[in-house]
């Protein structure tokens, strides 16, 4: 199961680490989502919503 927003389809994006010598190796940026209780089409459920959908109470 992928942590990805259910509302705006948020979720992980890769970049790079970077050391002080200026090196460069792959990583992961997870999307900051969390499991809440979301009613989409009439149906309640419990889904992965972003931090930013639930501040713009995009999911109300």
């Amino acid at each position: 199961m992928s942590r990805v927003c259910v509302i705006c389809g948020k979720g992980k994006t890769s970049g790079n680490n970077v050391s002080h010598s200026n090196r460069h190796t792959r990583r992961t940026f997870s999307a900051n989502v969390h499991k809440v209780k979301v009613e989409i089409n009439g149906v309640t459920s419990n889904e992965y919503v972003c931090t930013r959908c639930l501040r713009t109470s995009k999911n109300a």
